[in-house]
C-alpha cells in the first residue's frame, strides 16, 4: 500500500455491516482517517439513508475517497452516483477496483458484502486506494461523464 493516508467516507446498510466493522479496523490499522455514516446495527435498514451522506462527503472534499456496502452492491452505486462529482464502481474482485481507478477515477468503492469474501473484500479496498488514475486518453472519457470542476 502507498504510504499516502486518506480521509474515507464509509456508508453501508445491514447487509454490509459486519463487513463495514472489518474494513474500518484495516483502513484504521493503515493509518487512514474513516468518516463512519453508518448503519450503527445490523437491523433491516434503508441503504440510501447512509449511502447518500458518505457520498456528499466525497463530493464536498471533506474525504477524500468512500467506500459503500450493501448486499450485493448495485443500489449503492446508484445511491453514489446520483451525487454530483462522484463516480462510484462497483467492484467484485482486485482487476475490477484497478481498473475502475485506473480507467474511470472513481472516488467511491462499492462493494457487495453477500457477493465477496472478507480477505477479497480488504484486497479490493488496497487495491482501490493503491491505483491511481491513468489520466490520458481516460481524461476524454471521464470528462464525457460530467466535467471536472
Amino acid at each position: 500500500m502507498r504510504e499516502t493516508q486518506y480521509t474515507i467516507a464509509i456508508g453501508t446498510d445491514h447487509a454490509g455491516f459486519d463487513l463495514r466493522n472489518t474494513i474500518k479496523k484495516h483502513l484504521e490499522q493503515a493509518g487512514h482517517t474513516v468518516l463512519d455514516f453508518g448503519t450503527d446495527t445490523a437491523e433491516s435498514c434503508d441503504y440510501p439513508d447512509f449511502i447518500r451522506p458518505a457520498a456528499e462527503a466525497v463530493a464536498s472534499g471533506k474525504a477524500r475517497f468512500g467506500i459503500v456496502l450493501g448486499g450485493s452492491g448495485n443500489g449503492e452505486a446508484i445511491v453514489a452516483n446520483k451525487v454530483p462529482g462522484i463516480r462510484c464502481g462497483l467492484c467484485w474482485n482486485k482487476w475490477s477496483a484497478e481498473m475502475t481507478r485506473a480507467h474511470n477515477d472513481a472516488n467511491v468503492l462499492a462493494i457487495g458484502a453477500r457477493a465477496v469474501e472478507v480477505d477479497s473484500a480488504l484486497a479490493i479496498v488496497d487495491t482501490f486506494l493503491e491505483t491511481p488514475f491513468d489520466g490520458g486518453r481516460h481524461n476524454q472519457r471521464v470528462n464525457k461523464i460530467e466535467p471536472r470542476q
